[in-house]
């Protein structure tokens, strides 16, 4: 479980939204179940929420309900890109993705016409760790696979994507959203990234 939560009560008061607006986004699946999160507290049980997931998203509702309907919005934050798939021609003319990126995927994968939401998650997810600068060209390889081996696994649920590193040796972890994560001693955690997010922010790139 995430230490950086919000109540429901303090969510509420800081949004100005009602508790009904929430549950309606809930049912809605514009806020994913797993982020209503139930804890015992001295006053009995209350809900809390991942601060910093709740408020981005409510933040997007707000700005971008008057020009979409929910189930517009319900798409655009789903996990799920399976009904998605895109011209590798398109993809570069956009500049959604370096040189770089398209070369590693071609290398390892082959070249494709038209990349699948595999495909497409995967190359946009190795830019933007390559563009950090924290990830080098081999370990974008590593990442490639990983990918391609086991994101499917999760079946659009939420996932994230742990970049460890240590004495040099990097590793890739998919594991479900939000979950804790504790390492030894002298590994470092480089990246995390909640691919639900990448998807989320893919599919804002492609409605351009």
């Amino acid at each position: 479980m995430e230490d950086n939560l919000i109540s429901k009560k303090d969510l509420l008061e800081l949004t100005g939204i009602s508790y009904g607006q929430l549950y309606r986004w809930k049912r809605k699946d514009l806020i994913p179940e797993d982020w209503f999160i139930r804890k015992s507290t001295f006053t009995g049980q209350e809900t809390f929420f991942p601060k910093d997931k709740i408020l981005d998203r409510i933040d997007k509702i707000i700005h971008l309900k008057d020009n979409a309907s929910l189930d517009d919005l319900a798409d655009l934050f789903s996990p799920n890109l399976s009904e998605m798939a895109l011209y590798a021609a398109d993809l570069k003319q956009r500049n959604i993705v370096s040189d770089v990126s398209w070369q590693l995927l071609t290398a390892q994968f082959g070249e494709a016409e038209v990349l699948t939401y595999e495909r497409l998650i995967a190359l946009y997810v190795l830019e933007q760790m390559l563009q950090t600068g924290e990830m080098n060209r081999d370990e974008g390889r590593i990442l490639l696979q990983v990918l391609n081996d086991h994101y499917k696994r999760f079946d659009g649920k939420s996932c994230d994507l742990i970049f460890i590193r240590k004495m040099g040796v990097a590793t890739f972890l998919l594991i479900s959203g939000g979950s804790e994560v504790y390492l030894e001693d002298h590994a470092k955690l480089v990246q995390r990234i909640a691919l639900s997010s990448s998807i989320e922010a893919l599919k804002t790139r492609l409605s351009k």
